[in-house]
């Protein structure tokens, strides 16, 4: 059923490194990726593939890992992810891509949770550093970067409790836990 799916779906940070990821599995959720919906079907995404360790450890120091998390500067070496994926708008199609990163990030990730893996996606990226490291034309913007791996931690979801505290945070056995708001709280009418 695609609501335990979704539940599957969570934001990993902590990853078997080792796990190798093949280019084709990347391909084959960038292709889940191409047959979802896209806005006026203009179809502006790109995509960046990365499953080579130089490469990934180029990618991995461009990235924000954890905003909630003050005294955890991101996954250990041996903990990050095997793969990792840049989505990119085509300026030359569009400017004006609306939800498009969105819907396209979800298939991916719930393809990749599919297979028994996890990711998270990245919006809090250096671009320009990226940008350059990666030699990406002017005429892509970077929109997100998605890390994909098989995780090493288990991440639960948490009612949101009477103090309102959204933040996620880890127990001291390293579960991460996400509080989510109510159902009843979320449809107003």
């Amino acid at each position: 059923m695609i609501k335990d799916l979704v539940k599957k779906n969570r934001s990993f940070r902590r990853y078997y490194e080792d796990f190798v990821i093949e280019r084709n599995t990347l391909k084959e959720l960038v292709d889940l990726a191409r047959l979802s919906a896209s806005a006026a079907n203009r179809q502006p995404l790109k995509y960046i593939l990365s499953c080579e360790k130089k490469k990934n450890e180029l990618i991995f120091h461009t990235l924000a890992w954890a905003g909630y998390l003050k005294d955890w500067s991101g996954p250990a070496e041996g903990e990050r992810p095997s793969a990792y994926i840049v989505m990119l708008n085509d300026t030359e199609i569009t400017k004006n891509y609306m939800c498009d990163p969105g819907i396209a990030a979800q298939s991916i990730l719930l393809g990749a949770t599919e297979k028994g893996l996890g990711g998270c996606i990245f919006a809090s990226v250096k671009r320009e550093e990226l940008r350059s490291i990666l030699g990406i034309e002017e005429r892509y913007e970077i929109l997100y970067v998605l890390a994909i791996g098989k995780p090493k931690e288990k991440v639960v979801i948490e009612t949101v409790g009477p103090d309102g505290d959204i933040k996620y945070w880890r127990d001291n056995q390293g579960v991460h836990h996400v509080p989510k708001r109510s159902l009843e709280e979320i449809i107003i009418c």
